[in-house]
């Protein structure tokens, strides 16, 4: 969700579930499991890890060194034409293929939104093929240093005033102790996890069941965002937000906070001149949402003791290590959760009532179809179901965008061209061209579900980049992938079993929305076997 985010004082140790939990491991700097006959998620706590980056040594290009084509256009006037193609002329995804198309190249010069007022160097060099992009990973060759959300950065106002650890290059101090925190926040309770997925999202099921009955309908959006912000505070933190001064206004309250920083990226469809006259070219101010923030930053201050004492170990100030918990809770796994969930059910039920069959009964067999409690050991024996989440990672991915600047001078490649690329350009990579590269997958732009099914499909999976990183590849303190790859991967994997070991199957209606799909539910029919 964009969630994510070896350790020394820890480095003999291997954490896991216990009995019950035994088979994968939750995050801490993972190791990607590759057997012949099943992938498995665990976590090994080390010193050093395997590499601090994705890449392989350098190879001589077997490419021509092409110059990169493309322009900037005029100061300003280029910058704001760019937006306008990007945002409304032609649209996201039309604004990339028309200009492959133009150049003749997946490596091009273009500008990258919001451009002025808000990012006055709005200059990017894009990549959008799936042999270019995994150069935005390679942290010998790029910096990451505030560029979380792109060529602009946030208010610090809006995060107590600290540079939050997504913006943190991994060769700043901080870096290691903040994602040494979180490894801890998502293994100190790891037992909770799939307790409190099942109370949450049973919550969630049984209100959908209730307002299809009086309604004919039911809006997945809202009851998805309560039951994961309740989720996440449960399993995190042991602390129910109903309970507290919250009750249930917490999503509420992380939407508008996300939208202050994030708005300059987003297309809320109001009227043109408001939304790009004002939203895309200056940033709304911080004081705004200061109230509701606060009441965010007080439930995790009160609910998170346990983690704010291990921070104060790692050399982190409770406030700035608070702050950082709310950051990557609100922003990174709700956010991720907000987005991801309502996508992946949006392709399962495209693909149909044969699918949902193979699925339940998969699940089912392996399961069962309610009372006992899923085990880790019962969802390594669901092939398929893995492979419909990591599929769904795949074809749309919940982070979209990637950037690096260059520290140095180095030649890229694409699958048909090598480009020079000097030290302090920004590279920005649109994942879904990347992970939907027809050079790489068969039937790339399709939603295939047992995709990753079977050796051969677990091969792929370095090619599924999600997490700021190949999905066979491992998050540690030295790199920026995310430290909850893992557990985005388990809640993604339970939301399934959930929903298939109560129905059969389901129908919705998709519209669109400024962040993911907005899906109602018109149907689900109760499990019969």
């Amino acid at each position: 969700m964009a969630a994510a985010y070896s350790l020394s004082s820890l480095s003999t140790f291997n954490l896991q579930f216990s009995s019950q939990y035994s088979l994968i491991k939750l995050p801490t700097p993972s190791k990607f499991l590759q057997t012949r006959r099943s992938l498995v998620i665990s976590a090994v706590i080390s010193e050093t890890p395997p590499s601090t980056s994705p890449s392989s040594p350098a190879k001589p290009t077997t490419h021509p060194i092409r110059k990169i084509p493309g322009d900037y256009g005029l100061p300003l006037i280029g910058a704001w034409r760019d937006r306008q193609d990007y945002f409304y002329d032609q649209g996201r995804d039309e604004f990339f293929r028309s200009r492959i198309q133009k150049y003749s190249s997946t490596v091009f010069r273009t500008n990258m939104p919001p451009g002025p007022f808000i990012s006055f160097n709005p200059n990017v060099v894009a990549l959008l093929d799936g042999r270019s992009f995994p150069a935005l990973f390679d942290t010998d060759k790029v910096e990451k240093k505030d560029l979380f959300t792109g060529t602009y950065m946030p208010s610090v106002d809006l995060t107590g005033g600290y540079r939050m650890l997504s913006y943190l290059d991994p060769s700043e101090p901080n870096h290691a102790k903040l994602k040494k925190m979180m490894f801890y926040l998502l293994s100190h309770r790891r037992e909770h996890v799939i307790p409190e997925f099942h109370v949450s999202y049973s919550e969630l099921f049984e209100n959908l069941e209730s307002e299809l009955a009086t309604k004919g309908s039911a809006a997945l959006n809202a009851a998805n965002e309560q039951a994961a912000f309740n989720f996440l505070s449960r399993s995190f933190y042991g602390a129910s937000p109903n309970d507290s001064g919250l009750g249930s206004d917490g999503p509420k309250l992380i939407n508008k906070w996300v939208l202050f920083q994030l708005h300059p990226l987003l297309k809320l469809g109001l009227p043109r001149p408001v939304e790009d006259g004002i939203l895309h070219t200056f940033s709304l101010p911080a004081f705004l949402v200061k109230k509701d923030y606060r009441r965010l930053y007080d439930f995790f201050y009160q609910s998170s003791s346990p983690i704010l004492d291990h921070a104060e170990n790692l050399g982190i100030s409770r406030d700035e290590a608070c702050h950082n918990l709310l950051f990557t809770t609100c922003f990174n796994s709700f956010g991720g959760m907000k987005i991801f969930f309502p996508n992946m059910l949006k392709w399962v039920a495209r693909a149909g009532a044969k699918l949902h069959h193979e699925l339940a009964k998969e699940i089912r067999s392996a399961a069962g179809s309610g009372g006992a409690a899923v085990t880790m050991a019962a969802m390594e024996k669901m092939p398929l179901m893995k492979s419909v989440v990591y599929e769904s990672l795949r074809i749309e991915p919940p982070v979209s965008s990637q950037y690096g600047k260059a520290k140095r001078d180095f030649v890229i490649e694409s699958h048909d061209a090598a480009f020079q690329i000097k030290e302090g350009d920004m590279l920005y990579g649109y994942q879904p061209f990347a992970t939907k590269d027809s050079r790489i997958f068969d039937r790339a732009d399709e939603f295939v579900p047992d995709r990753f099914v079977g050796e051969e499909g677990e091969e792929m999976l370095k090619h599924v980049l999600w997490s700021n990183g190949p999905e066979s590849r491992a998050p540690s303190v030295n790199n920026k992938q995310c430290a909850g790859k893992d557990f985005v991967v388990l809640a993604s994997r339970l939301l399934l079993v959930e929903l298939f070991r109560r129905y059969d199957s389901f129908d919705i209606e998709v519209a669109a929305s400024p962040l993911g799909a907005a899906v109602t539910v018109t149907s689900l029919k109760r499990a019969s076997f």
